[in-house]
């Protein structure tokens, strides 16, 4: 008898713990689980698909169970009361975490633990229909934006020997997209038996988040010797950062004392002993930009990044509307929506491959050819548009946006030294995330004409572009000393 119920226990655990063990021998592979990067595969993994299945309830309730313009209201009071606030608080997300180095665990299963408590007052929101279904899913934002902050600059801490951080970024991205797609067609279907069933399934995925969010190594933790970063444009800038008597890129207080306190004695040596303070000023000057600054490449890489990740908020915004009222030929509103989203799935999971295989060899070189490209693909749309090159379009913008983030997180490990690159993808990170609310908001106000909006998508990408291309391929040239990302 005993031995038949263990039978019949390993038969039951076998669909599970099979795929499980599989999906650790992947993601723990080349030293990740050594170094609890394969962790935060995972952990990336959970975040994903709790967060589609929020967007698959939320979505079921905005957008498709109301007609068109009642829904075009109703997404666009979503956006005011959600993504404007949003705005205004994302400026305060990155610095806000990157003061609290030393929990960074904490922070990422408290993003996650706010969600599960967020997910169960949403499931009884969109049973009723009620108002505090905004304040909710604002909250469910920020929670997640928050997480995706703590993120990227936890991966520096976590890179095994002899893995760039490129690939690293695409190992995560990867497993957030592979998640995302399992998780989206669950979402719907337990959507199919209730409003609240996906928020059920997504409070339960936050809460083992949280859990998971502990089992990462202590070292995520550690902040010796980090310093925030400042975004300067020129040298011109740098230069000004570290010559100002405050100091704005300390870590502290207590630094920025000891700052002034050896600019001042600089100064008193330069005014005693000429050559003295000139041999101080000088090595004061030499040490600054290179240790607690970000320089031009990076920043123009950010806003070159940045107008892509505006063009895909708009996209996402202005085609759930414009298929809903006039669909792919010959297809219903569900499948056109389904067709572009998987595209742009597709091409982004694509990106995220082809930039781990280029290991972002001159990554200014690729982030102009990739936004490019998407300046061309753009126009076309624009031009000729129907139902083939709307997926194609949506197919490329997911390309571009994987490949170019990799490649602006290379050149942020190349040319960021390491006490403040945890900073800077702080704070890089959510300048992006502000930059596709911003899109999202353009794509929801303008009409639903095809080619009006697709120029407008078009002409968001190609500023873009046309304001970097200059600048990143001048760093190219003069980063050729640069040691490149292995």
């Amino acid at each position: 008898m005993r031995r038949a119920a263990r039978v019949v226990g390993r038969a039951l655990r076998t669909p599970v713990t099979g795929p499980a063990r599989g999906i650790r021998k992947v993601t723990h592979a080349q030293g990740a689980g050594e170094s609890g990067l394969g962790r935060l595969i995972e952990l990336h993994g959970v975040n994903g698909a709790g967060d589609v299945m929020i967007t698959v309830a939320l979505a079921s309730t905005v957008f498709f169970s109301v007609p068109t313009d009642e829904a075009r209201g109703r997404v666009a009071l979503y956006l005011a009361v959600t993504m404007l606030p949003f705005t205004l608080l994302a400026p305060v997300v990155g610095p806000l975490l990157d003061r609290l180095p030393h929990g960074r665990r904490a922070a990422m299963a408290g993003s996650m633990l706010a969600r599960a408590v967020l997910a169960l007052v949403l499931s009884g929101a969109v049973a009723t229909g009620s108002l505090e279904m905004y304040p909710a899913a604002l909250g469910v934002l920020v929670a997640s934006k928050a997480y995706g902050v703590v993120r990227s600059a936890v991966v520096p801490r976590l890179l095994p020997q002899g893995f760039s951080l490129v690939k690293a970024n695409s190992r995560v991205t990867l497993g957030g997209l592979l998640a995302t797609g399992v998780a989206a067609p669950v979402g719907a279907g337990l959507q199919m038996i209730g409003p609240g069933w996906p928020l059920y399934g997504a409070c339960l995925l936050f809460l083992g988040g949280a859990f998971l969010s502990f089992r990462l190594p202590p070292k995520v933790d550690s902040a010796r010797g980090e310093r925030r970063a400042l975004l300067a444009a020129d040298e011109q800038h740098l230069a000004a950062a570290v010559d100002a008597r405050w100091d704005p890129v300390t870590t502290d207080d207590k630094t920025d004392s000891t700052d002034n306190k050896e600019e001042e004695k600089d100064r008193d040596g330069e005014r005693g002993d000429g050559e003295r303070g000139k041999g101080k000023e000088k090595e004061r000057r030499r040490k600054g930009p290179g240790l607690r600054t970000v320089g031009p490449a990076v920043t123009h890489a950010l806003a070159a990044n940045a107008c892509v990740r505006c063009q895909s908020g708009f996209l996402i915004f202005f085609l759930a509307f414009l298929l809903r009222e006039h669909p792919l030929t010959g297809q219903s509103a569900a499948v056109s929506l389904a067709v572009v989203g998987v595209a742009a799935g597709a091409g982004n999971a694509l990106g995220t491959a082809v930039g781990a295989w280029l290991r972002a060899r001159a990554p200014e070189v690729i982030i102009v050819t990739v936004v490019g490209a998407l300046v061309a693909v753009a126009v076309s749309a624009a031009v000729f548009f129907g139902a083939a090159v709307v997926a194609v379009l949506g197919a490329v913008a997911g390309f571009t946006q994987a490949l170019a983030k990799l490649s602006l997180d290379a050149l942020i490990q190349r040319d960021v030294p390491e006490l403040v690159r945890t900073s800077a993808f702080a704070r890089s990170e959510t300048l992006l995330q502000m930059a596709w609310v911003v899109g999202g908001a353009i794509g929801i106000a303008l009409p639903l004409r095809g080619p009006l909006g697709l120029s407008v998508g078009a002409l968001i990408v190609a500023l873009g572009w046309l304001t970097t291309v200059r600048a990143l391929l001048a760093s190219a040239r003069r980063g050729a000393s640069h040691p490149r990302v292995a």
